[in-house]
């Protein structure tokens, strides 16, 4: 069951203008961290006013100018434990595990339906997922590499899948090359954390690898709603599942499910088969509402990617994923409503 948790209120202290970025940067899709599993365990707890910073946020508008906004946060619970997880082996593993067990989604009627039509193609090269009429959800590195943001990033757009039309647009019956085009989208305006920012260049976890995107139109397909992420032991069979557009099968809408092997407070470390152009897909699973019948998908964490780290003096690889706290979800859903009144409850 979803469990209904009291969200902290983010409140927007104060706007002031930056100067433009120079959107210089290479997009850079596989990462490399320093801080890997043995490393989030030993992380001190943030404090208020260390909170209050990395999810203070950058907003970079159409035309390339930027803003910084720092926030206060209200109610918010510190955990005590620090990042504590899971003891379970590492295991030296590689982005595709044996057997490839992606699947490739060649139907249309499914490519273009709720859950997979919530997928999209971020035009730096990445994934990303519907989480309103007008905001994509996907990776802070697919936009800026800590620096600068990326060549691209400037006329940044969003492809939203819909079938091939044949002949004179029309489509005729009973027939898919299973390869989606896309409609594409410019974008509006883009926010990313400034926990980001400070994560990358004092080389500590990369716990706030995500980014919002405003679309300058709304588009009218069902998108998929945001959850906090529950624990391992919360979820049916540890499972997981997410969409992407992996580079290895180009064009083509790849979809993928597996346990998770370990967390810490903000991370999720799992070894779902995956490739570079899958990062930043959404990550969702489904559980009961409460006090009903019905079953419901939210989005839970962000795939961040395949990332090497250094533990016990080797490079170690694995993939993982940024997990929806209440903090985060409750600065998410401020930068799509644009006030804290719509997110009190997660």
């Amino acid at each position: 069951t979803w469990h209904l948790k009291k969200i902290p209120q983010i409140v927007r202290e104060r706007t002031f203008s930056l100067d433009n970025p120079k959107f210089e940067a290479k997009t850079k899709l596989e990462l490399n961290s320093v801080c890997g599993i043995e490393c989030q365990r030993k992380l001190p707890v943030p404090s208020l006013s260390d909170l209050k910073d990395l999810i203070s946020y950058e907003t970079v508008f159409e035309n390339g100018t930027r803003t910084l906004t720092e926030v206060n946060v209200l109610g918010v619970v510190l955990n005590p434990a620090g990042n504590t997880t899971i003891q379970r082996s590492l295991r030296k593993k590689r982005q595709i595990y044996g057997t490839d067990s992606r699947f490739s989604i060649y139907d249309k009627r499914f490519m273009t339906n709720f859950p997979f039509n919530t997928a999209v193609k971020i035009s730096t090269g990445c994934s990303g997922i519907l989480i309103s009429p007008k905001h994509v959800l996907t990776a802070a590195h697919c936009l800026h590499n800590g620096k600068d943001y990326v060549k691209g990033s400037k006329r940044l757009r969003v492809g939203l899948m819909k079938t091939k039309s044949r002949g004179n647009g029309r489509k005729r019956k009973g027939t898919s090359d299973g390869m989606p085009s896309f409609q594409w989208t410019r974008v509006k305006s883009t926010h990313i954390p400034k926990g980001w920012f400070k994560g990358v260049s004092g080389d500590i976890a990369l716990d706030y690898d995500y980014a919002v995107l405003e679309l300058k139109r709304p588009h009218k397909r069902k998108y998929m709603e945001l959850g906090i992420s529950p624990t391992i032991k919360m979820m049916p069979g540890s499972m997981i599942h997410f969409s992407g557009f992996d580079n290895d099968r180009s064009g083509q809408l790849v979809y993928r499910f597996c346990s998770i092997s370990d967390e810490s407070n903000d991370l999720f470390y799992q070894y779902c088969d995956a490739e570079p152009g899958s990062t930043g897909s959404g990550i969702y699973l489904r559980l009961k509402e409460p006090n009903k019948k019905k079953w419901k998908r939210k989005i839970i964490a962000v795939y961040s990617g395949h990332q090497w780290v250094d533990i016990n003096g080797e490079q170690q690889d694995y993939n993982v994923a940024v997990r929806i706290t209440p903090l985060k979800y409750a600065q998410i859903c401020f930068w799509i409503h644009g006030n804290e009144e719509n997110c009190t409850q997660g």
